[in-house]
This record gives structure tokens, C-alpha cells and sequence, in this order.
């Protein structure tokens, strides 16, 4: 069997791990002339970094992360404790595996140097799918043909177009700034080692630090969320200078000293992806954004990507090609859609006006509970077996 895979992304560079320590041959094609940083930084919770650590890369991704002392839900006006929960070795004893603060760069090439340069082309733009169903045409005019093709190609996906035409993510009504800012500018700023949600009406701020022992870096990853606008088409914009400072006014010290510490950020869309009712179409399918793309609240795109890949390339290593295709949505749909709307439901927690008291010691309730209600997203392991993974 070979699986050609579009996209050299998170989901793409681990389906390319798995596939390889599974004895599949694969290829991954990616339109970028080299693997560049997009967007600052990723969280990587013990669903996901389990099976990095499986797939042997764990170690050296390891080194260039930092573990979150704490999750913290904070007032973001006062900055009270709304809740706390324990993170680092105690995290990694609860969920067998550790949760990572990493530069999206990082990890992407880490990936790549584990899976090597042989079967890695660059500077493929993908221009569509063959009606056969199994051959990718390239804007260069050239194709290849293998026996599954693979859309790891993101919310964007070209790949998705073959598979369900007009059917991409939505606009959620939410967008977001984000930043890496030095530790040493922001005095203010409490427990900066932890990952925390700072939450008030129609806005909310999340930041965590990064770094590692093989990575001399003291910054702190923020991505702020305001509501609005109401209506978006097209991608990130420049907006005027001034206006996430503005739509923070009057919240703690030490969430405007992160925001006013560097250049404001362009402004970007949330996206969120209607539930799909088809994944797969003769011997295409897709995985990760391209097919479950999600709000970030719960810092999972990235986790979802790496158990989708897992558990693809287990089917493909274990079955036919058409029974794996079969298979694989009937294993990931119901997941998914649950952390999906778990995100969505906890963006709208984060964002609860002042004047709905009851909302609010719901909130907090929530909030308090979090690790336990959620362990479900944590514990998951995608490796042992189809049924274990199911």
C-alpha cells in the first residue's frame, strides 16, 4: 500500500510517522517551500503527546517545551483565582503523558527531521483530486496516483473540496490577536508559568509560557478573543492600531501590560466546521482541520489532528484500504464532535456578561470542576488497539 499525504502540517508530518513505524509506505506533499512558522505557538495536552512520545519523538520535543505549572481560570478584571488545577509532574502522573507549551515551529520541525527529507516534497501546491479518486494533480501540471490520498491540508482544505464540495468552516462570530511577549516585560503578571484563561464579558485572554532546556526563550504565548464582528469574509486583517487595547480597557495590570507590550497582531477569524457527514469518498480522506476544524478554547486542534492521524494509519496498517476508509469516521466522528462542541460551549462561559449572576456561579462552578469533568479529552489513547481507540 502507499498513502500519499497532502499537507506537511501537524497532522500530516505524524500520519507520516505513524504510517513509516507501521511498515505503510508514504509520501507527504506541501505547497510551502519550507517549513515556516504559522501562527505563534501550540499547546500539546496527553492525548496528543502520548502518542508523540509513542511515535519516539517525545524526547526531543520534550527539550524544546515547557509544562505549565497550572491551568488557572482568573477574573479578568480583578484577577481573582476563580479556579485552579495542578499541571506539570502531577498532570503527567494523573494522564500518563505530559501537557507541552511549544512553538508551533518547533514542533512542526521536529516532526520533520524525525520523519526525514526522502519522502518529504516541498513546493507542491495541490490543485485538486483526480475523478479516479486516488491521483493528486499539482498547479506545477504535474500528478501522482497511490492507493489512499490523504487531505492533511488544513481549514483551507483543497483536498476537502473532492470530498464534500462547499462545505468548509463558518465563521463563529468570534476573532482573536495573538503575541509572544518577553517574560521581563510584564512585572504584573501573576503565576507566569502557568497556562491561564483570564474571563470577562465579550472577551477573554489566554496565555501560556514557552521555552525549553535546549531553547533559550523566556516568552509568554498570548491569544486574546473578542466577539465580533459579526459578519467576516476572507482572512486575517490589519485593523487600527489601538483597538485590542480597546476592547481590553479597565481589565487587570497585567492583562493590558501583555497586550500593549508588543506590536498589535493582526486580527483573525474563529472558524468553527458544521459536522461533516462524509470524511471519506473512494480512497480520499481527511484528517484534522480539514475536516473538524474547531474553536481553540480547549487547546485541542492540534491534540485531534494527532489522534485522527494515529488512528488512521493503524486502520491502514491493519486493513484494506476500503474497509480502513470504511472504519476510520465511525471512530473519530463522535469524538470529535464532542470536543468541538465542549469548545464552543466553554468560549461562550469565558465571555458571560456581568449582569447574568446566575451564569456566573455557573461559571465558576464549571470552572472549578474543569480537569475532572474533561478528563475524558486527556486519558484518550489512540494507539493500543481499534478497539481500545474506539
Amino acid at each position: 500500500m502507499r498513502v500519499a499525504v497532502v499537507g506537511a502540517g501537524i497532522g500530516g508530518l505524524t500520519l507520516g510517522l505513524a504510517l513509516r513505524a507501521r511498515g505503510v509506505e508514504v509520501d507527504l506533499y506541501e505547497r510551502a517551500d519550507e517549513l515556516r512558522e504559522v501562527g505563534a505557538a501550540v499547546a500539546l495536552s496527553a492525548n496528543g503527546t502520548r502518542e508523540l512520545e509513542r511515535l519516539g519523538v517525545g524526547e526531543a520535543l520534550d527539550r524544546v517545551s515547557t509544562m505549565p505549572t497550572e491551568l488557572i481560570y482568573r477574573d479578568g478584571r480583578t484577577g481573582e483565582r476563580i479556579a485552579a488545577h495542578a499541571g506539570g509532574a502531577e498532570y503527567r502522573r494523573r494522564f500518563g503523558a505530559p501537557y507541552w507549551g511549544i512553538h508551533r515551529v518547533d514542533l512542526q520541525r521536529g516532526l520533520a527531521r524525525a520523519f526525514g527529507d526522502d519522502h518529504l516534497h516541498l513546493s507542491r501546491a495541490v490543485a485538486g483530486i483526480g475523478d479516479d479518486g486516488r491521483s493528486i494533480a499539482f498547479a506545477d501540471g504535474s500528478t501522482v496516483t497511490a492507493d489512499v490520498v490523504v487531505g492533511a491540508d488544513g481549514v483551507h482544505s483543497v483536498v476537502r473540496e473532492y470530498v464534500v464540495p462547499g462545505e468548509g468552516p463558518r465563521y463563529s462570530g468570534t476573532s482573536a490577536f495573538r503575541g509572544l511577549v518577553p517574560r521581563s516585560a510584564l512585572p504584573s503578571l501573576p503565576d507566569p508559568l502557568a497556562i491561564q484563561f483570564w474571563a470577562g464579558p465579550h472577551a477573554h485572554l489566554l496565555h501560556y509560557a514557552l521555552g525549553g532546556v535546549e531553547r533559550d526563550d523566556d516568552t509568554v504565548n498570548f491569544f486574546a478573543v473578542i466577539c465580533g464582528p459579526e459578519q467576516w469574509s476572507g482572512g486575517n486583517r490589519e485593523v487600527a492600531d489601538g483597538e485590542l487595547l480597546a476592547a481590553f480597557a479597565g481589565w487587570h495590570p497585567a492583562v493590558v501590560e501583555m497586550l500593549a507590550a508588543v506590536p498589535q497582531s493582526p486580527r483573525w477569524p474563529l472558524l468553527s466546521q458544521p459536522h461533516l457527514t462524509r470524511w471519506t469518498r473512494d480512497r480520499v480522506a481527511l484528517i484534522g482541520d480539514a475536516c473538524h476544524a474547531m474553536l481553540p478554547h480547549h487547546g485541542q486542534g492540534a491534540n485531534q489532528s494527532i489522534e485522527d492521524a494515529v488512528v488512521l494509519a493503524d486502520l491502514l496498517a491493519a486493513h484494506g484500504p476500503d474497509e480502513a476508509l470504511a472504519i476510520y469516521p465511525r471512530r473519530r466522528r463522535a469524538r470529535t464532535r464532542a470536543v468541538s462542541a465542549s469548545a464552543w460551549e466553554t468560549g461562550t462561559l469565558l465571555h458571560l456578561p456581568d449582569d447574568d449572576v446566575d451564569g456566573l456561579k455557573a461559571r465558576d462552578a464549571r470552572f472549578t470542576g474543569y480537569l475532572d469533568a474533561n478528563a475524558w479529552v486527556h486519558e484518550y489513547s489512540a494507539t493500543p488497539t481499534t478497539k481500545d481507540a474506539s
